[in-house]
C-alpha cells in the first residue's frame, strides 16, 4: 500500500489529537469537504480506536484513516481491528515498522537523525515523519534529503502552519503532519474546516 496517491491528492495529514468518538465523523467530514484526505487519530486521544472505526466506516473509501503515537505491537493490531490503514509513530522503532508492514499497513515512523531514518527504512518504512520539526530547520531536512534514497517521502511534523509550509516544501517535504494548526479539542467542524482551507491555500502552487 502506498502513501503517494493520498499525498498527491493533498499533502496535509490532519492529526486529530484529543478528538472524541462522538465528534470524529463530523470533524472528519469537515476536513474532507475542505480537501484533506489523510486523517490520523493519536492513540493518546479518548477511545482512539473507536474514533478510527467510525472514521473508517464513514469515509473509508474517500480517506486514509489511521493512528498516531503508536507505541506497541498491540497498538498495531488495534489499528487493523478498527479498520485503519496507517500507522504513525513518534519514534524510530524498526520492530513496529515490521509489525505494521506484516499487517498491510502504511508505516510512517518518526525520526530525527539520518541513523534513525536509515534504520526504519531498512525495516520497510513507507514514509518518514520528521519529528519534532520545530526543533530542526528546513535546511536540516534539505541536507538529509541529499543522502536519503531518492523518492523517500519525508513529512515534517511539529510547528507546521500556513506561515512555513512553503519553506519546508522547498526543502523537500513530501507532505506535512498538522496538529494544533488544524484541530484542537473543542473546535467545531466549521472552525476545523476553515483552518484546513487556510492551510491548503498556503501550499505552494495553491
Amino acid at each position: 500500500m502506498s502513501l503517494a496517491p493520498w499525498l498527491d491528492a493533498c499533502p496535509l495529514i490532519a492529526i486529530l489529537r484529543g478528538i472524541r468518538p462522538d465528534e470524529a465523523v463530523a470533524i472528519g467530514g469537515a476536513l474532507l469537504d475542505a480537501g484533506l484526505t489523510i486523517l490520523e487519530v493519536p492513540l493518546n486521544s479518548p477511545s482512539p480506536f473507536e474514533s478510527i472505526r467510525r472514521l473508517h466506516e464513514a469515509y473509508g473509501e474517500r480517506a486514509l484513516v489511521g493512528a498516531g503515537t503508536v507505541m506497541t505491537e498491540d497498538d498495531v493490531a488495534g489499528i487493523v481491528h478498527a479498520g485503519g490503514k496507517l500507522m504513525v509513530t513518534p519514534h524510530a522503532d524498526p520492530a513496529l515498522v515490521l509489525a505494521a508492514r506484516a499487517r498491510g499497513l502504511i508505516a510512517c515512523p518518526g525520526f530525527f537523525t539520518p541513523s534513525e531514518a536509515f534504520g526504519v527504512l531498512a525495516a520497510g518504512a513507507t514514509a518518514l515523519k520528521f519529528f519534532p520539526a520545530e526543533g530542526a530547520s528546513p535546511a536540516m531536512l534539505k541536507a538529509m534529503m541529499a543522502v536519503l534514497p531518492k523518492g523517500t517521502p519525508v513529512l515534517p511534523v511539529g510547528g507546521i502552519g500556513p506561515h512555513n509550509l512553503a519553506e519546508w516544501r522547498k526543502a523537500g517535504a513530501a507532505g506535512f503532519g498538522i496538529g494544533s494548526s488544524i484541530y484542537q479539542p473543542g473546535d467545531t467542524p466549521e472552525a476545523v474546516g476553515a483552518k484546513a482551507r487556510a492551510l491548503i491555500a498556503a501550499l505552494p502552487g495553491a
